[in-house]
C-alpha cells in the first residue's frame, strides 16, 4: 500500500497501521480483577468529521489527538489526492490540513475508501462542491452497504450524482457544479451518515439548507457533526429532528479531538464483568457522543458508575443484572452489551437494532452465532436479541472482519479461559493498539 501521495511529512501507511497480527489470538483471562486507568485514542467520529471541515475551512487546522486507524487513512488519502495539502505526523499526533474554503482543487478523481462508511458518506456531498467528476468506491462489503438516503439527498439539494454500478449501491460518480440549498427530507432509518455529510457540505451551498431528518427520535451523531461544525464557526440551528444551516465559510482551527466512547466500551465493559476498576480520563459529561450512554446501560446493570465534565470510571458488582434496552442511538456498544451478558443475572435484550445488520457484517446474526459457538442461547428478530445467561465455553471467535466484533469478544476473553479471535488485525480500522490497551488492565 503506497503512503499518502504527494504530502511531505506524511509518516504512515494503512500498512503500517496494520502492523504484524497473527491469524490467530488467544486472550489470556485476568488474574484478578482490574483497578486501571487506560487512556482511549482519538474519537473516530469526530476525526473524519474535523478532517474534512478543516479541508472545507478557509485557511491552515491543526487536528490534535486524531485516530490513527483505517477509516481516517482513508479520508486522509482521498483529500490528498483531491488536491487539499495535507500532513499528517502519526508519532506526534496531529493532522495539518490546508483548507480551501470551499474548494475542490482536483477533478476526475477516483477515491478508494475501504470499508470506512463515515469517508464514503462524508465525502460525496463535498465533492459535489468541485468540478467533477468523481468516483467514490470502497472493499466488497461497502458495496453492499446502503447509500440511496445520501444519493436522494443530495439530488434534492440539486447535486450532480449516479450510480455507477448497481443502483442504490456504491460506487458512486459525483459530476460536481454545486449544491443549490433549499429544504429536504431525507431517511434516517438506516445511518444518520448522509444526514451528517450533506450537513457538513451545506455551509456553501448557494441557498440555505434544511434538513428534516426521519426515522429516529434522538440523533447523538448528527449532534456531533453539529458540535465539530460550530467549533469550526458554522452554525447549525436544531428543532426536534429539523437541522439548518446558512451560507458560510469554516474557520480554522487548532482542534482537539475527544477519546472515543465506543472505545472506551471495552475497558467500561472489563470492570463490569470482572467486578474491577477501570477509569478513562479525557472523556466525560462535556463529550457529545451518545455511545457514553452505554455507562448508564452498565449503571442499569449494577455496577458503579462515576461521571465527571471530563473522565469516567466505572466499579463492576459481584454479579451483573440482565436488562432490557433500546440501544438504537448507540449502537455500536450492542456487541459489547451482548459479550458480557452470558453472565448477568436473568437474560439481557438489546432492542431496535436492525440497522445493524447493514454495517461491517450483519451484526445481529454475528454475535449470535458466535455466542452459539461458546454455548449461549439467544433468540433473534429482526431488530433485536435476547441473550440467555450460562456459563461460556472455550472457542475460537470468528470475528467476519467486524473490528466491534473482536474487541468485544476480547472482553468475555478476559473471564473465559480458551478464547481466542480470529483475525484480530481487524481492530486496525478503528483502534490499532485495542490489544496493546487491554493488557493495561493487567
Amino acid at each position: 500500500m503506497n503512503r499518502v501521495a504527494g504530502v511531505p511529512g506524511v509518516d504512515f501507511t494503512v500498512d503500517d497501521i496494520r502492523g504484524e497480527f497473527p491469524q490467530e489470538l488467544e486472550i489470556t483471562p485476568l488474574d484478578k480483577p482490574p483497578d486501571a486507568t487506560v487512556s482511549v485514542p482519538g474519537s473516530k467520529s469526530v476525526t473524519n468529521r474535523a478532517l474534512l471541515i478543516a479541508a472545507l475551512s478557509g485557511g491552515p487546522s491543526s487536528i490534535r489527538n486524531p485516530l490513527f486507524s483505517d477509516d481516517s487513512y482513508w479520508l486522509m488519502d482521498s483529500l490528498v489526492r483531491l488536491g487539499i495539502n495535507l500532513t499528517a505526523d502519526r508519532g506526534g499526533g496531529e493532522v495539518s490540513v490546508d483548507g480551501r474554503g470551499g474548494e475542490i482543487p482536483a477533478s476526475g478523481k477516483d477515491l478508494f475508501v475501504g470499508n470506512a462508511g463515515t469517508a464514503a458518506r462524508f465525502l460525496p456531498p463535498a465533492l459535489a462542491l468541485g468540478r467533477g467528476p468523481y468516483t467514490v468506491d470502497g472493499v466488497p462489503r461497502m458495496r453492499e452497504r446502503p447509500v440511496s438516503d445520501l444519493v436522494d439527498g443530495m439530488r434534492r439539494l440539486g447535486a450532480g450524482v449516479e450510480y455507477a454500478g448497481e443502483k442504490e449501491r456504491f460506487p458512486l460518480r459525483v459530476l460536481g457544479g454545486g449544491l443549490h440549498g433549499g429544504t429536504i427530507h431525507i431517511s434516517g432509518t438506516k445511518s444518520s451518515q448522509p444526514a451528517s455529510g450533506l450537513l457538513m457540505a451545506a455551509p456553501y451551498a448557494e441557498t440555505p439548507v434544511t434538513l428534516r431528518v426521519d426515522g429516529r427520535k434522538r440523533w447523538p451523531y448528527i449532534g456531533i457533526t453539529a458540535a465539530v461544525m460550530r467549533a469550526f464557526g458554522v452554525n447549525v440551528e436544531e428543532t426536534l429532528n429539523i437541522f439548518s444551516v446558512q451560507p458560510a465559510v469554516y474557520e480554522p482551527l487548532d482542534y482537539a479531538v475527544e477519546p472515543d466512547a465506543s472505545a472506551a466500551s471495552y475497558f467500561l465493559a472489563a470492570a463490569a464483568v470482572t467486578g474491577g476498576r477501570v477509569h478513562i480520563p479525557g472523556l466525560g459529561s462535556n463529550s457529545t457522543q451518545g455511545d457514553l450512554r452505554f455507562a448508564g446501560v452498565l449503571e442499569a446493570m449494577g455496577c458503579n458508575v462515576e461521571i465527571a465534565p471530563d473522565s469516567i470510571e466505572v466499579h463492576g458488582p459481584d454479579r451483573l443484572s440482565g436488562v432490557e434496552v433500546d440501544m438504537n442511538a448507540f449502537s455500536d456498544t450492542m456487541i459489547t452489551l451482548a459479550a458480557i451478558a452470558p453472565f448477568a443475572e436473568g437474560p439481557t435484550t438489546i432492542k431496535n437494532v436492525a440497522h445493524t445488520r447493514l454495517q461491517e457484517t450483519d451484526r445481529l446474526s454475528a454475535v449470535a452465532t458466535e455466542l452459539h459457538r461458546l454455548g449461549i442461547t439467544t433468540h433473534q428478530t429482526p431488530s433485536s436479541i435476547r441473550i440467555i445467561p450460562g456459563t461460556p465455553r472455550a472457542a475460537a471467535v470468528r470475528t467476519y472482519g467486524d473490528h466491534r466484533m473482536a474487541m468485544a469478544f476480547s472482553v468475555l476473553g478476559l473471564v473465559v479461559s480458551g478464547t481466542s479471535v480470529l483475525d484480530p488485525g481487524c481492530v486496525t480500522k478503528t483502534f490499532p493498539d485495542f490489544f496493546g490497551r487491554l493488557g493495561e488492565l493487567r
